[in-house]
């Protein structure tokens, strides 16, 4: 009985043992492909990134610059050149226009820039805002990856509860057994010598009686 016993409980360590492999193969696998589908749902959306900002600047690059709005400094020099001219003091008339040419070609070229500088900025919220995106996107993954872990954690627990209560029922059960054949292997031995006692009883008396 002993042996049985013993086998019994290693059956059960052994089932336990191949059990949480089992467990640990399956959730690793789990985890690992969920680790990969999180890796190529951000490739996907970098490339789809990638590709709507060279759209996105390739339209703002075409946007065409606004009518120059020139300054009244300006205006005011065409409008001396042109008297001038018209009163045919054309040398005073191109000393007027040289410059006037200078204040337009610097009135121009900050024009130019306050466009680039717009359109960096717009760029630059452009790239932002798909940041945040990439980022609300890593935060879904972080909060799906630690579901995945209590998850694995409660089936766990759960999985060594199971092993624990099966345990406790079996050594329960050979508790019950081994008190039930001690309790025999008592009484057995109590018939024997109660059994021996009355014939060494029965015995005497026979001598007694034949010494009579």
């Amino acid at each position: 009985m002993r042996s049985r016993q013993i086998a019994e409980r290693l059956g059960v360590e052994e089932a336990h043992m191949l059990e949480f492999q089992q467990f640990n193969a399956l959730w690793d696998k789990r985890m690992a492909e969920f680790e990969q589908k999180s890796l190529d749902l951000e490739e996907a959306m970098k490339e789809r990134h990638a590709n709507e900002l060279m759209e996105y600047i390739r339209q703002a690059q075409q946007e065409p610059l606004r009518k120059p709005k020139f300054s009244k400094e300006l205006l005011n020099l065409r409008s001396i050149q042109q008297t001038l001219a018209k009163q045919k003091d054309y040398g005073e008339a191109h000393k007027i226009k040289v410059k006037a040419d200078n204040l337009e070609a610097f009135e121009l070229e900050k024009m130019r820039n306050q466009h680039q500088m717009k359109l960096s900025t717009v760029v630059e919220k452009f790239k932002a805002k798909q940041s945040a995106e990439i980022l609300a996107l890593r935060k879904r993954v972080q909060t799906g990856r630690d579901e995945q872990k209590k998850q694995r954690q409660l089936d766990l627990e759960r999985l060594l509860q199971r092993y624990q209560n099966v345990k406790s029922e079996l050594e329960s059960q050979q508790n019950i057994e081994r008190i039930r054949a001690e309790k025999f292997m008592g009484y057995q031995v109590s018939s024997k010598t109660g059994t021996s006692q009355v014939a060494s009883r029965q015995g005497s008396a026979a001598t007694l009686g034949t010494g009579s």
